[in-house]
């Protein structure tokens, strides 16, 4: 798995590579003291996972994910402070390590990114064929709390990241469903389902509407009313894929 550190000690980033030096799943790729070091090489890599700091200098980590344009990478915080730890789920963290970092605790760590990978993968089932991907003809379960629904993918117009929980919108219903959102966009068809932003992934056969946004972005309008800023590297693959 590709792995990008992001932290301001280097003694900090040195340590921790010493310590995933016992998980030869994870690739290390790369290092960055900062956010305006990380983010370029966030875009450029596309690494799977980040170790995270939270507060650097200049931008704090949650300020770093929020800059991330698209797909967010998985997201493991290190950070020598425990009161940021609701926010850190918030953003969709699969774990938060205190410093310094215990083995025993980055092996829990690690063990739920391989959980998220494989959530999906039947038994014995082999890497490339483990997931299906979903069109709009097919139907899902989704179930949230006492209430059950089997709907056709192709009337979900929006899906909306809810720190650890995805919320689908279809007809006037908007359940909750514990997945993350990246996980979510691995499993649906490129061709009706776009990630406009780091938050939301849109049907585009829902698309009603689109106006010219702020920062080269667009501002899309789906049936129903919903509206749904597409950011601006986001609007340059969305031109690409719609235009003649």
């Amino acid at each position: 798995m590709k792995t990008l550190i992001v932290d301001d000690e280097r003694l900090a980033r040195n340590e921790l590579r010493r310590l995933l030096d016992n998980f030869p799943k994870i690739e290390i790729i790369g290092e960055a003291a900062n956010a305006d070091e990380a983010l370029p090489m966030i875009e450029d890599m596309q690494p799977e996972l980040l170790f995270l700091d939270i507060q650097m200098p200049g931008k704090n980590g949650f300020e770093l994910l929020q800059s991330i344009e698209g797909k967010t990478p998985e997201v493991i915080f290190t950070t020598a402070y425990d009161e940021y730890a609701i926010k850190a789920f918030e953003f969709n963290a699969l774990d938060y390590l205190l410093k310094p970092v215990e083995l025993a605790r980055l092996s829990e760590a690690i063990h739920r990114v391989e959980e998220e990978q494989h959530v999906h993968e039947p038994a014995g089932a082999p890497r490339d064929t483990a997931t299906k991907i979903l069109g709009e003809n097919d139907q899902v379960f989704v179930k949230d709390g006492e209430k059950c629904w089997f709907v056709k993918l192709g009337k979900v117009r929006l899906f909306e990241s809810m720190g650890n929980y995805v919320r689908l919108y279809f007809d006037d219903q908007k359940p909750l469903v514990l997945k993350s959102l990246n996980a979510l966009e691995d499993r649906l068809d490129p061709a009706t389902f776009f990630r406009a932003n780091r938050k939301h992934i849109i049907n585009l056969q829902w698309i009603e509407k689109i106006e010219p946004w702020f920062s080269g972005g667009l501002l899309v309008t789906l049936r129903g009313g919903d509206k749904i800023e597409i950011s601006r590297r986001q609007a340059i693959r969305f031109k690409d894929l719609l235009s003649l």
